[in-house]
């Protein structure tokens, strides 16, 4: 059978070749009369709409590659609603990879999405991730946009969150339920956000004129944190307050708390980092640092709008504000001596 083109469409609606492409494109240009005869005679006909020669014609996928580290993080999964709410709406489609904070894995993702034509790319880059795979995306012409982590020495737009007001709020909370013993667990990923994370946590601390009592680096997973609580605790020197890096380390370190019989608000405070919605959700609930992933994800997808319509823009960055919830794990300090 001969494949139906819009010229057969056109004449079987009784219209125009243009219009009826109008019609396809979703253009508000068009009567509902003349739309519902088209739409009638594409029914009809069974005609599918090439979406590759209109790719070829406009030189423009309409797709854009998302990269995330980890979308077992629920963290992740909002950055990504974000962004996808910007982009769907200005007619942009989201090919997604997950890294799994591997630069490999990273290096291959982009391929793929260059083989596919994408517009450009949102990154949040792997740990690891070195220079060269920014130059070679802007080498290559790649609109790109770095989201919560940045590659060092490297320019693009940005998008992500001060991370000051959260980290400094915390530990004031801290400090005014009496506690000086605080530890800070830390992830074993080395990459931006973590270096910024922890040296707001020292300069918090410094702030009061407190020394950490230690940081501890575990695997960023709720096994690895909840396996860890005996050693965390079982310390010469025992914590009476803990702030961890992210809210899957400190979720981990709840259940990890909980299962030595020691409860996180009474026996020792405990605080994460993102605010996701399991941390409203346990018992007591998880005192966090808010960090607004969906309004990070939304100021990255409209920078990266922005950089489409004007390549040659200066370099611009939109930083979120955080703020320290407060919840039951977060409780004033308690002497170990009188457990």
């Amino acid at each position: 059978m001969k494949r139906v083109t819009l010229v057969d469409v056109a004449q079987h609606a009784g219209v125009s070749r243009a219009t009826a492409s109008l019609v396809v494109r979703g253009s508000p240009l068009v009567s509902a009369s003349t739309r519902k005869a088209v739409e009638d005679a594409i029914a009809e006909l069974g005609y599918v709409y090439n979406l590759g020669a209109a790719r070829m014609r406009a030189a423009r996928s309409h797709t854009v590659g998302v990269i995330i580290p980890n979308l077992t993080n629920p963290f992740f999964a909002v950055l990504l609603a974000g962004i996808e709410t910007v982009l769907e709406e200005a007619g942009f489609a989201v090919i997604l990879g997950n890294s799994y904070d591997s630069p490999a894995k990273q290096d291959l993702f982009v391929g793929r999405a260059r083989e596919h034509g994408v517009d450009g790319l949102i990154v949040c880059p792997a740990a690891g991730t070195e220079k060269r795979f920014i130059e070679d995306a802007l080498k290559w012409g790649i609109p790109l946009v770095q989201t919560l982590r940045t590659v060092p020495d490297t320019s693009t737009d940005y998008s992500g969150m001060d991370q000051h007001d959260g980290m400094h709020e915390a530990v004031n909370c801290l400090y005014d339920f009496g506690h000086r013993r605080i530890g800070y667990v830390a992830s074993t990923l080395f990459h931006s956000a973590h270096k910024e994370r922890l040296a707001k946590f020292r300069e918090a601390m410094s702030a009061k004129g407190i020394e950490p009592l230690f940081v501890r680096h575990l695997e960023s997973t709720h096994q690895a944190a909840r396996m860890a609580a005996p050693e965390i605790m079982g310390k010469r020197t025992r914590p009476t307050a803990l702030i961890c890096h992210n809210d899957v380390l400190a979720l981990g370190l709840h259940r990890g708390l909980c299962d030595l019989g020691v409860l996180p608000g009474r026996d020792v405070s405990l605080i994460g980092f993102d605010n996701v919605a399991e941390a409203d959700l346990v018992i007591p609930g998880l005192a966090s640092v808010a960090t607004e992933p969906f309004n990070v994800g939304k100021n990255a997808a409209e920078l990266f709008l922005r950089r489409i319509s004007a390549p040659e823009a200066v370099h611009s960055s939109r930083v979120e504000p955080t703020y320290f919830v407060q919840r039951g794990s977060c409780g004033p300090v308690r002497d170990f001596a009188e457990a």
